[in-house]
């Protein structure tokens, strides 16, 4: 099984072979939006084995709504609904300076519109058909890109040790 992501190739086999271990940083949340269920259900129990506290919307405006708050480091969407684009989630993460990235399900994309997506700041696109296991690695490849673009929360910092006093 391979994972691939902005032209990165990372297979299971190198990582085991180098010893390393994929964790995500810190205390990460994920958005799931999607108005499949079968597939949100899917996704729901693969990500709490990375690591991950995950939660859904049901549409592009609630998912908006929700990633304003600042919660999230990851949100795994499908690019079209109802109620509008993934790239309104990619203008909300700009206008209010919020580091979270977006992994997209595609069922129908072609390599232009997959090149496309890439380009206007979409982290991944896999293909909800064939690649929806392959979410719970790519959700922890892009935990780790908007950790370093500040997203999330921030690590604990450590109490400060007490310095030791001179005798008198």
């Amino acid at each position: 099984m391979s994972l691939m992501t902005r032209g990165q190739d990372t297979t299971d086999e190198t990582a085991h072979s180098a010893g390393l271990t994929l964790r995500i940083p810190g205390e990460a949340r994920i958005l799931i939006v999607n108005d499949n269920n079968s597939e949100t259900e899917r996704l729901k129990s693969l990500f709490p084995g990375m690591g991950f506290m995950s939660e859904t919307a049901k549409g592009i405006t609630d998912a908006c709504e929700a990633a304003k708050l600042g919660r999230f480091q990851v949100v795994v969407s499908v690019p079209l609904m109802r109620d509008g684009s993934w790239r309104r989630l990619i203008d909300v993460a700009n206008h209010h300076d919020l580091g979270f990235e977006v992994i997209l399900l595609a069922r129908t994309f072609d390599l232009t519109e997959w090149a496309n997506a890439l380009n206007d700041g979409a982290f991944d696109v896999l293909d909800a058909a064939h690649e929806l296991p392959k979410a719970a690695l790519a959700a922890v490849c892009a935990s780790w890109a908007a950790y370093l673009k500040g997203a999330g929360p921030q690590p604990r910092s450590r109490p400060k040790a007490a310095s030791p006093q001179k005798a008198a």
